[in-house]
């Protein structure tokens, strides 16, 4: 079992102990591997906003750096664990990047077959916010959010109730995306998963002439075809699939509204 890092924090603070806690409760559980990609130290550039990689294909993107590389990390790890420090009310400077590098992934999602743990630290606020801009990452990516862990790390040292309750958070944590990346079975899809599917749907079934590399990406990956309920092929809830082809019909009427006007 192999797990990449994906790490936030400049420094070896709180939040890389905090995965190293989670790795030493995986190893009891059974052999795996753990990489880090240290995002502070990457060969990672700052996106442009060029909109190349969106309109011509992430190959045509003129920033020459380890993008491509950290994608095949990506792909080659059985899960992934998004771990960031709250800055800000949000993931960290360093964090952003790598999102921001990878935008055209939010359009042509690809690493359904990877489970995801998400991580944050806080010296007091802020875990809510950034776990939930996490998971919506990871999400729309293709990754199958498994577990999620928010801890409270103050300055100074902790009380007793604080080191317990992180303790639970993170072994809970561990066992659950232990099991998830070890089972390798999708969970059915919530209702947010079905509802984005069927708005991208809706958008990139418009737009074969003003988006084309994602047309095809989509025309390819079989989900324009009529029968698509999801990414994957796993059981729908029928109740969702309803909600989502309401959403996916809004999409499709606002683009030919737009594109008239």
């Amino acid at each position: 079992m192999k797990i990449l890092v994906v790490m936030g924090s400049p420094r070896k603070g709180n939040t890389y102990r905090a995965v190293e806690r989670i790795r030493e409760v995986m190893e009891s559980l059974g052999p795996v591997e753990f990489e880090y990609l240290w995002l502070d130290t990457a060969n990672l550039l700052p996106c442009r906003g060029c909109f190349a990689c969106i309109a011509k294909g992430e190959e045509k993107c003129p920033i020459k750096d380890d993008a491509p590389a950290i994608e095949r990390m990506m792909h080659e790890a059985d899960g992934v664990i998004l771990a960031s420090p709250v800055y800000g009310m949000n993931v960290s400077g360093q964090f952003k990047v790598f999102v921001d590098r990878f935008s055209y992934i939010f359009h042509r999602p690809r690493f359904f077959g990877k489970k995801a743990l998400l991580l944050a630290t806080t010296g007091a606020l802020g875990t809510r916010e950034v776990l939930s801009y996490l998971s919506l990452v990871a999400q729309v990516w293709g990754f199958e959010v498994t577990a999620r862990a928010g801890l409270v790390t103050p300055p100074g040292p902790a009380p007793d109730y604080r080191k317990e309750e992180n303790e639970r958070i993170l072994a809970r944590a561990a066992e659950s995306f232990y099991r998830a990346v070890r089972g390798g079975r999708r969970r059915r899809p919530g209702l947010k998963d079905v509802v984005i599917f069927h708005a991208q749907r809706g958008s990139f079934g418009e737009l074969e002439d003003e988006a084309p590399v994602d047309y095809r990406y989509w025309k390819e990956m079989g989900w324009l075809e009529p029968g698509a309920r999801y990414y994957v092929d796993v059981p729908v809830n029928p109740f969702y699939s309803a909600i989502g082809r309401i959403v996916e019909g809004r999409a499709r009427r606002q683009i030919r509204k737009d594109r008239v006007s």
